[in-house]
């Protein structure tokens, strides 16, 4: 507490103007001993030991405390001047207090960071601090009162382990735009996502026959549809729904997921080998290259390509009805599957013919690049003539 503590009404005065002239010529006299410069760093502890008036040009100069503790005590002394002099320091001090506070946010450095978290007062952390120090609350109105009893009451009823089961709870796997080892697997093998099975079934069951399977593009609509439902985790998928009877919309939507895979089925770092191997001269080493590049594949996008081919393979022995043979299935599925990431207009040019050829070997010759003999040490067929 300075030891020489002005009255309310003197405070009032310099907060309001800056001045101190109404506090008298001899209290003038004695602070115009020290200079501004010799002051402009005193701290407030300084100020409870020299008494109010020495101190006077720290504030009179700046026009503000110099940091937030130091806001903090000279708001302190403001209250317990209040106190002094008996009057109600909510209701005496409290104009001055906020006209302060007002200042001080408008002259703080704009970089200058809060000590709270990001989330903080903005600039009110003063007021509730010195509040929480003298033990009083701020003004609350009939609506913040009702609001709190809601919260408080709402917060009784609600179990916390119910908040922390939601919280925790881990989503479904998605179906489209996530990597091959992230989609929901299919249940008769976990290599191959739910999705590709799914479509390649109903296709099988009902397709083999329709000509230009995979060519005839289905409705965009119904297509964001089924992405839109099997993207919000569905571990099912219910064949009987009227969307997954269109075959068009079903070859679409198996079309869409392999063009939205973030990494293609051939994967970034072997398609340069892919298209390399596809342009060696000699056939043989070219088949034999690109079954090793194959077996070298991750094991999902393995098992998926080995699942795809095969179907494709089902659809072109049934071309003479459907009319997709494998150089059909080729141009319809070659650019989708050997891609990379992130494909360029230049690589889609010069490596398309290279793209189609190498689909198209796989559907003719699916049997061997995708035989298990070598697995179960039995002899390798040979290479087939190309």
């Amino acid at each position: 507490m300075p030891s020489r503590v002005p009255s309310l009404r003197m405070l009032r005065s310099f907060f309001t103007d800056g001045s101190l002239d109404s506090l008298g010529t001899s209290e003038d006299a004695r602070s115009k001993r020290h200079s501004t410069s010799d002051l402009s760093d005193v701290p407030f502890s300084a100020v409870r030991k020299e008494g109010w008036l020495h101190c006077k040009q720290i504030l009179t100069k700046k026009g503000k405390a110099e940091d937030r503790e130091d806001m903090l005590a000279w708001i302190k002394v403001i209250r317990e001047n209040s106190k002094a002099e008996g009057e109600d320091p909510g209701f005496a001090s409290q104009a001055l207090i906020n006209k302060k506070l007002n200042d001080y946010r408008k002259v703080s450095p704009a970089g200058a960071k809060p000590d709270s978290s990001p989330k903080g007062s903005r600039g009110l952390g003063i007021r509730a601090e010195f509040l929480k120090q003298t033990g009083t609350s701020a003004p609350r109105s009939p609506r913040q009162d009702t609001a709190v009893t809601k919260d408080e009451s709402s917060s009784q009823k609600a179990p916390w382990g119910i908040n922390l089961m939601k919280k925790n709870k881990k989503s479904a796997p998605r179906a489209f735009g996530v990597r091959l080892e992230d989609c929901q697997p299919a249940p008769d093998n976990k290599n191959v996502p739910l999705i590709v099975e799914a479509c390649c079934k109903v296709v099988e069951d009902r397709g083999l026959e329709y000509m230009g399977i995979y060519r005839v593009p289905g409705n965009n609509a119904v297509v964001s549809s089924l992405q839109e439902q099997l993207n919000k985790g569905a571990t099912e998928i219910n064949l009987q729904d009227e969307r997954w009877q269109d075959l068009n919309v079903i070859s679409s939507l198996l079309k869409s997921f392999f063009r939205k895979l973030p990494e293609p089925l051939f994967t970034d770092d072997k398609y340069n080998d892919f298209i390399e191997a596809n342009r060696i001269e000699d056939a043989s080493e070219r088949m034999r290259t690109l079954r090793k590049l194959i077996r070298d594949l991750p094991g999902h996008y393995y098992e998926t390509l080995k699942f795809l081919v095969g179907h494709l393979k089902t659809i072109a022995d049934h071309s003479e009805k459907n009319k997709m043979e494998p150089r059909n299935l080729a141009l319809v599925f070659g650019p989708t599957l050997v891609r990379t990431s992130e494909d360029n207009m230049t690589d889609m040019v010069t490596h398309m013919p290279d793209r189609y050829k190498i689909v198209e070997t796989l559907i003719q010759h699916s049997d061997w690049f995708f035989s298990d003999k070598e697995d179960k040490g039995e002899k390798v067929s040979p290479v087939p003539v190309q």
